[in-house]
Parts: structure tokens; sequence; C-alpha cells
């Protein structure tokens, strides 16, 4: 689509028009007004599976806001973390746009590209506790959209089959994938190659952990990856690879494979979060899930059952030529009976209050609200190449590597940022 700009040109007494064309939306040169005065605002995100639910809302959104536009672009999640910066610098992209909490949230934040939305009414209409990962020095910055439980999906029907309970400690989980691998069951269905190391980390890692700061005080120096809180969790990992709980070559297998064996129900555990039962269910009406989160420790040590984040952070560019428009479809979605229809639509928890669940997947995930949960530790690294750091740790014990040498690894990249 192309929209066409007419300039009056007064040269030597003569009025001469040009025409001159530029592109349509937020790529225009005059950041996405037209000459009839409608604005267009670019919506960027990584949530590909809400465009949908998200189209929905935004025509209702366009038919009370006649003269604004909104058009989405999308971006898997791994690109989206790497190139969003870049992409929103200026101004041109992601007039409205999401972020990740943790390292990406600094990142933006350090380069200025939120535009402060402390005092907004529509913060109102959110959860307060929910919120906080978008603050910063005392101002709302971003606001946490959604509440995604980090704890792996299971086949509830499949550990019915084999009467197997939720393991409460490390033994029985380990007598749990046995009794599955036993059965011709993959027990865990792992992405090695991409998502598989930053989600289940989380889990396996949080009640290894001497304290829920413990990523913070390793990049400030204060605690090391070599310690034995991050090599025992290393080691539980090894483990599972090494007897076979994880499918083959599950280094190699990227998400949509691992997500593949679980709906096809080749595989009982699925090392993801909340977030992927909706599309589970879409792809096979049949299965049904819960959650269920590896306890790494005795029933009696275990400090916490699960993890939960709040993210898709909605934020906008400060670098916005039409900031006003932007926080107009932010309130917007704010409003409790919009992220109602939100929420149903994607199977996704949020944070705004008052909202009425009544999906089937919403009700998997119902009674994690009152379990004690624990932040996402992987978001607690700020530093996003010591986040990596940790990940690719995990990739390394997979790939054959001591826990040891692992750990010493990824600690010898965290020193190097601890030095500057």
């Amino acid at each position: 689509m192309k929209s066409f700009k007419i300039k009056s040109i007064l040269l030597a007494g003569v009025l001469t028009l040009t025409t001159v064309l530029s592109a349509c939306g937020s790529s225009s040169s005059d950041g996405g007004s037209s000459s009839d005065g409608k604005v267009t605002l670019s919506f960027l995100h990584w949530r590909g599976e809400d465009v949908k639910a998200l189209d929905t809302i935004i025509d209702k959104f366009e038919a009370d806001n006649p003269n604004i536009k909104v058009e989405m672009q999308t971006m898997p999640s791994d690109q989206y973390q790497s190139t969003a910066q870049a992409k929103l610098s200026d101004g041109s992209v992601g007039d409205v746009f999401a972020s990740f909490p943790g390292s990406q949230f600094e990142a933006l934040n350090k380069a200025g590209q939120f535009a402060d939305l402390t005092g907004s009414d529509f913060l109102n209409n959110y959860n307060s506790d929910l919120i906080k990962a978008g603050a910063k020095d005392g101002k709302q910055l971003a606001v946490p959209y959604q509440l995604v439980y980090n704890i792996p999906i299971y086949n509830v029907k499949m550990l019915e089959k084999y009467n197997i309970k939720a393991p409460t400690n490390w033994d029985d989980f380990l007598a749990m994938c046995q009794t599955l691998k036993d059965n011709g069951v993959t027990p865990i269905a792992f992405a090695g190659a991409d998502i598989g190391p930053g989600q289940f980390m989380n889990t396996m890692v949080m009640n290894n952990e001497p304290s829920e700061d413990i990523f913070t005080k390793v990049e400030a120096g204060d605690a090391k990856l070599t310690d034995e809180w991050w090599v025992k969790t290393l080691s539980q990992i090894k483990e599972l690879n090494d007897k076979g709980y994880f499918q083959a070559n599950a280094l190699g297998t990227k998400d949509a494979a691992a997500g593949a064996l679980f709906i096809q129900e080749k595989a009982a555990i699925l090392a993801s979060g909340s977030y992927q039962l909706a599309q589970n269910k879409a792809a096979n009406p049949d299965l049904e899930q819960g959650l269920l989160a590896p306890i790494t420790v005795g029933a009696d040590q275990a400090k916490y059952e699960g993890v939960h984040t709040t993210t898709f952070m909605l934020a906008v560019n400060s670098k916005s030529k039409h900031q006003e428009e932007a926080k107009k479809f932010l309130a917007y979605l704010s409003q409790p009976d919009v992220a109602t229809e939100y929420a149903n639509a994607t199977g996704q928890n949020v944070t705004v209050k008052d909202v009425s669940y009544s999906s089937d997947v919403m009700k998997v995930v119902e009674s994690w609200t009152s379990k004690k949960t624990l932040f996402q530790p992987r978001f607690s690294i700020i530093n996003a190449d010591n986040q990596k750091a940790v990940t690719n740790s995990i990739q390394a014990v997979l790939g054959g590597s001591s826990p040891e040498d692992a750990a010493k690894e990824a600690q010898s990249i965290v020193d190097q940022n601890v030095s500057k």
C-alpha cells in the first residue's frame, strides 16, 4: 500500500506541484501521518501466535478511533531479543512495542527507548504487584501484560495411564522418567537448540539456588557459577540427558520439533511453559495438559513449587512522533473487557484486574495463582552476555562437557563483564 504527499514549492514565482511518494505507515518520512490527518501506529512484538486475536481487537479499536490505524509486525522471540533495539532506535518502527523483562528491558532503558507511563490512568487497571518488572527508578516504563508460568507442561492422561503421581522430590522425578522410558515414551521433549535451556533452567535452579537474588550476586562478583548450586543444576540436567530422559539429539532440537513430539503424544512432558498450552490444545484438542515442575531437592527442602514471569511488557517508544495515540492504544488494551477477550482467545493469563477466564486452557493454570512461585531466575540476569553464558553452559553439558568445565567457562565470561 502506498500513500501520497503533495508538497507545494514556490520557485521563481511559479507554483510547481511535486508529488512525493512515501511508504505507508510508520516507515513514512513523517512518522506515520497521512495528508488526511490519520495516524498509523506500528505495533512491534514477538507473539506471532496472538496475531489473529489481536487483529480482532485492533479492528474494534480502529472503529472507536477512526483517525488511528494500527499495523502489527511480529518476529520470532529469539530474533526479537537480538534485533528489536536496532529497529526501535529511530522511532520509525514500534510506536507501541513489547519488551522482555531482564536484560532486554535494561538495555532498552539505558538507550532511553521507553516513554514514561507514570501517572497514566490506565495503570489503575493492573494488579500493581504484577507490573513491578516494568518499573525503574520510580517510573513505570512498561506494563507487563502477561502472567506466564515457566513450568514444564505434562500430558495428564499419560501420567494417569502409568499410575504416576506428580513427583515431590528429585528421586521421584527420576523414577517417573524411568517409568515413562520403560514404556516406550520419551519422558521430556527438550528444545536444546533454542528455547529449552532458557526455560528449563528456571524450575531446575529454583530450589538449588541459595537465594532468589543469586544471579544478581553473580553479576556483582559476590557469587560464582562455579559454586555448588549451579554445578548441581548442570549435573542434574546432564543426568536427565545421559539417562535418555530427553529425546535423541536434544541439543539439535528446536522448539517446533520438541512441541510436535508432545502434541503427537510421543513425549509426556514439554520443557517450556504455560504460554504454549493454547497452541498445543489447538493442534490436539484431545490433549489434557497440566503443569509439572521438577523438584530438584528433597520434598522438605523445596522452597518453591514453580516459576512465574510477568512478561510481554507493553511500552510506548520515546522516539515515536505519535506518543499520545500510542498511549491511547495501550490504554485500550488495558481495559478489563479487552484484556478478557485477549486472555481467552490466546490462552494467556494477564496482569489486568477483573478479568474473567473462561477457556479450558486458562483453567489449567488457575490453581497456580495460589502456589508458591518464584519470579523467573533467568530474567534476573541483567547483562545479556551473562545470560547467554548461563544458557550456553546448559548446552555445553548436553554436548558432553562436564558440569564443572561448563560452569567454569560460563564464569569466565561473567568475570570479564564484572571487571568492566
